[in-house]
């Protein structure tokens, strides 16, 4: 299990249902993806992927695990989604397939339909815990840490545009 600023499992922050996109100063518009809510923490070799509901979806993504290594920082907690991509555009119907108990399939849907990670929220780094601090710091952070982030790890396409939002 990780160590760090922040250990899991922590509740998630999650949207709030609006009418309309709410528009005015301080708002960052991110697009809302078809997945598995899920929490990265990293801690140098270790990892672990908290889903929603504070449960561990390590088992059912090893395809990630290895490109999250990889990929993110030695030490951070990340925020994000975990999406299956097709040429036909996200598959969440594969994606629930991939919670599956016998491993042997797991690997099999692995092989077959890899997974990615869709990085939104940057929640510690190295030994800071960014959770008090706005939204806009943690995504420059997140830019920073994660700008030139290679697939399947993905930073989300973010805008400051309100009518570019609602496109």
């Amino acid at each position: 299990m990780p160590s760090g600023p922040v250990q899991p499992p922590i509740e998630p922050m999650l949207a709030r249902i609006a009418a309309d996109v709410p528009a005015g100063p301080g708002y960052l518009y991110e697009p809302k993806w078809d997945g598995f809510r899920a929490i990265v923490f990293r801690d140098r070799a270790n990892l672990f992927i908290q889903s929603r509901d504070l449960r561990p979806l390590d088992r059912y993504f090893p395809d990630l695990h290895d490109a999250l290594l990889d990929r993110l920082p030695a030490r951070c907690v990340v925020d994000g989604e975990i999406v299956i991509a097709t040429t036909r555009g996200l598959d969440f119907d594969a994606l629930q397939m991939r919670l599956h108990p016998a491993a042997s399939r797991v690997a099999k849907l692995a092989a077959s339909t890899p997974a990615s990670f869709v990085a939104f929220d940057l929640l510690a780094i190295g030994g800071e815990d960014l959770r008090r601090e706005p939204m806009a710091v943690r995504r420059a952070r997140l830019e920073r840490v994660l700008g030139k982030v290679a697939p399947p790890v993905h930073l989300t396409p973010m805008t400051l545009d309100v009518r570019k939002a609602r496109e």
